[in-house]
């Protein structure tokens, strides 16, 4: 009999030694989650969701694989596993604004406007602050055809200055108007936020068309039903420079009356009206670049081929510019909020 045992002994012991090898091997949620965004990034979902399914066995709290696993349903339109999953996790203590994002998308995905309107408010009500939940939700009312849209983008502006989508929106949804002040003081904002995406070239248009209709429309008189002291002060300086734009507007004619226009304001209106992207445009001015700036800014949305030549010609301009613009990071600070919208 104890010779039995004796014999029985290694194997067992061979047995647990392979079961914790085995053990051993398996990967952590947190290998098995980067994985999983890996296959995400490369457009295979199905197997992010396979990792992910079985990373969520071992560690089922864990919340940002719950919000991978979501979102990865999402991109494969499978709306009802992403709402299954996503629905629990706004439920939690610990739900973050992505979370909220993640169900937002799928509500969208499958039309539940309803419920996402809900859920953007209740999402707000816990973190007002966020520039992202005002922005989704201002596309979500936009896409209702409700245009009280800009009261959130406008409301996610004030709260997260920082946040460039809003400026995005905002700006379109002032050019539709009559209101040319904000789609330009909020355009140019944003290409300053956001300088090298496909949007910034969308918005570089906007603003060139901006300043042709802003002026062509007569829209520089002052208009009693302005409610903003700040655009009133804006229409009535910018109007004063307006001579520069006798031969068009162009990028070179837009570089003069924008240059006029700093000048004057700093001398009257600095201290009443602190504003980030004026103060910008005078350091600009100050470092000789301000025509580069400008060229950037309206030159592709003018004439793409004069542009080119204009950076050919100017290269050593063109090249200090570039450096510039990707040395430094363009912050907005709280409070430098003037717009007035009705509520």
């Amino acid at each position: 009999m104890r010779s039995k045992i004796q014999r029985a002994l290694p194997a067992a012991f061979l047995f647990l030694f392979s079961a914790m090898v085995v053990f051993a091997q398996q990967p952590d949620p947190k290998t098995q989650l980067d994985a999983a965004k890996t296959f995400s990034r490369q457009g295979d979902f199905a197997n992010a969701i396979v990792v992910l399914n079985k990373a969520l066995q071992k560690d089922p709290n864990n919340l940002e694989l719950g919000k991978e696993l979501a979102f990865d349903y999402y991109m494969q339109h499978d709306y009802v596993k992403g709402l299954a999953t996503a629905k629990p996790l706004v439920e939690r203590a610990d739900a973050d604004v992505q979370c909220y994002q993640i169900l937002g998308m799928l509500y969208r995905g499958s039309e539940e406007l309803p419920n996402c309107e809900k859920l953007y408010k209740d999402g707000l009500k816990k973190f007002p602050d966020d520039g992202e939940l005002y922005n989704e939700y201002g596309e979500l009312l936009w896409l209702k055809g409700d245009y009280s849209a800009i009261k959130q983008w406008e409301k996610g502006i004030e709260a997260d200055p920082n946040y460039s989508s809003n400026y995005y929106n905002a700006c379109k949804y002032y050019y539709l108007t009559f209101d040319k002040v904000w789609s330009l003081l909020y355009g140019e904002i944003f290409v300053n936020l956001e300088s090298y995406s496909q949007r910034t070239a969308e918005i570089k248009q906007v603003l060139l068309s901006s300043y042709k209709k802003l002026f062509s429309e007569n829209n520089v008189k002052k208009d009693q039903n302005v409610k903003s002291t700040f655009v009133v002060a804006y229409l009535d300086e910018i109007n004063k420079q307006s001579s520069a734009l006798a031969m068009g507007v162009t990028p070179e004619s837009l570089m003069i009356l924008r240059s006029q226009f700093i000048e004057d304001w700093f001398k009257k209106y600095s201290t009443q009206f602190p504003y980030r992207l004026f103060d910008y445009q005078r350091q600009l001015m100050k470092e000789g670049l301000f025509d580069a700036y400008n060229q950037w800014i309206f030159g592709p949305a003018d004439d793409l081929t004069a542009y080119q030549t204009w950076a050919n010609t100017h290269t050593e301009e063109y090249t200090r510019f570039n450096n510039f613009q990707k040395g430094r990071i363009f912050k907005l600070p709280q409070g430098q909020y003037y717009q007035i919208v009705a509520k």
